[in-house]
């Protein structure tokens, strides 16, 4: 049996560039070497081989340190090997990859950019396609096109930069509320605002990542996160409950390991567990995802579930809950990829 091509890009240039790196890195070393033969694309450096930083004296080091066996990818016309995303569509047919793994997050990698590329070249590749992936970036549009379809969600205010802001209107909203850019990830520009007079310097930093930023009501109660895998047949991953010794689920608490305890299954009642279930796989299906989708969600004490956004491409670092949920169900690492790849090559 040939081995599938697989072409992991990861890295980028968005807040989210780090952890992409870290992502990209799990999937490269775990990738079985007997199914598959592995390239890598570092989309903002360009180099081919891994993620690279340029020393005082104009060498390339590696970012990241890998045990995988990373193939280069060579042109039809010959020459040095492929270094950019773009010039995937000279590599040669013998090196074209089966399938182009995502390990990208935030804007340029996960808002349907990459997945539209993708399309053009006939490449297959892995999670959600341009349309699921672009309504999941923008957490303005995802909360529309959800609350349409019955899902409950924080109620909250949209600002854009360069629009009139109504400041004394939006000083009346009950504190504390959380403002957050509408395009963005891993909670980069996100503050937890408490005291009205904090909301213009608030706004100002998530508008530093994007042009319209969210003032949503704060929900206190138990987070939990629901992965789902699959395409038309979905299987609803076990419940994760996560609980940062901080409080608050911010960068620090996501990547830095033991800083938030990770229970799975989450410490819910089966009917709640239920409840949540069918809002994770509505989302999924409502936003049209692929492959994997994450759904965020709080539960109140009164047992409201509320609804935070849909990720389209969840972290696959050692610390990310797709992963450690999967882990729960029994799938291993190396298998949740493959079955990410299966998902991927069939026909959309």
């Amino acid at each position: 049996m040939s081995r599938i091509k697989v072409s992991v890009l990861m890295g980028g240039s968005s807040a989210e560039r780090d952890v992409s790196l870290s992502t990209g890195k799990q999937i490269l070393n775990a990738l079985d070497p007997n199914k598959y033969i592995v390239s890598a694309i570092d989309t903002a450096t360009g180099n081919r081989l891994l993620p690279a930083a340029q020393t005082a004296d104009g060498r390339l080091m590696p970012v990241v340190s890998l045990t995988a066996d990373v193939h280069a990818l060579t042109p039809m016309d010959g020459g040095a090997a492929i270094e950019a995303l773009p010039e995937l569509s000279r590599v040669r047919s013998e090196d074209k990859p089966d399938v182009v793994f995502i390990a990208l997050h935030g804007p340029g990698g996960e808002d349907g950019t990459v997945q539209g590329m993708l399309e053009v070249l006939g490449i297959p590749y892995t999670g959600s396609g341009v349309l699921a992936s672009a309504l999941a970036m923008d957490k303005v549009m995802s909360k529309r096109v959800l609350t349409g379809a019955g899902v409950l969600m924080p109620a909250g205010e949209t600002v854009r930069r360069g629009r009139p802001i109504d400041w004394e209107m939006l000083r009346t909203l009950p504190m504390p509320v959380i403002v957050k850019p509408s395009a963005q990830g891993s909670t980069f520009g996100v503050t937890r605002v408490t005291d009205p007079d904090q909301l213009e310097a608030a706004v100002e930093t998530a508008f530093e990542y994007d042009s319209a930023a969210l003032i949503e009501q704060f929900v206190v109660g138990t987070e939990i996160t629901v992965p789902v895998i699959g395409n038309t047949e979905l299987d609803i991953l076990p419940i994760v409950e996560i609980v940062p010794a901080s409080g608050f689920y911010d960068f620090a608490a996501k990547y830095t390991p033991g800083a938030t305890d990770e229970i799975v299954p989450a410490r819910l009642s089966e009917s709640i567990a239920a409840e949540a279930r069918r809002i994770a796989a509505l989302c999924h299906e409502t936003l049209g995802c692929r492959g994997m989708s994450r759904t965020d969600m709080i539960v109140t004490e009164d047992g409201a579930i509320y609804t935070l956004e849909t990720n389209t491409i969840p972290g696959m670092t050692t610390t990310s809950l797709l992963p450690r949920s999967a882990q729960a169900a029994g799938i291993a690492f190396p298998k949740l990829l493959d079955r990410l790849i299966e998902l991927a090559l069939e026909p959309r």
